[in-house]
């Protein structure tokens, strides 16, 4: 499977932008995805993730309110809508599809890198003051 992240962009503190991740393979359906971020000389951060079908949506704190996590499984697409952004949200986002089909799990299952198998190439996010 084939991950591709794209929506990125330059904008202002309190500006919105939605990261979509498309994918190749029918069976993204069948699995959750994530969206970590990463900024340089620091490891990702889990930021976000969705139930295979949509159901129920995980976050980090510090987006709680301000980003909502979707996805459209007839199209392949996981998106991000990322409102009142801030300075600190600045960073290359990811994409990551979990390597378990069909998972149910917590917050702290979705955070760790190490239950993903495909990533997206990233793409970058920055948000001026």
């Amino acid at each position: 499977v084939q991950l591709q992240a794209c929506g990125g962009g330059l904008v202002q503190a309190g500006d919105s932008l939605r990261l979509s991740c498309a994918a190749s393979a029918r069976t993204f359906s069948n699995v959750a995805v994530a969206w970590f971020r990463q900024v340089p000389g620091k490891g990702r951060e889990f930021v976000s993730a969705i139930t295979w079908n949509g159901e129920i949506p995980f976050y980090r704190d510090s987006v709680k309110g301000r980003f909502t996590i979707s996805r459209d499984n007839v199209q392949n697409t996981v998106y991000l809508q990322m409102n009142s952004l801030r300075p600190e949200d600045t960073a290359v986002y990811y994409c990551a599809s979990d390597r378990t089909t069909y998972t149910r799990g917590s917050r702290a299952y979705y955070s760790e890198e190490a239950n993903f198998v495909f990533w997206g190439q990233g793409t970058q996010v920055t948000v001026s003051s």
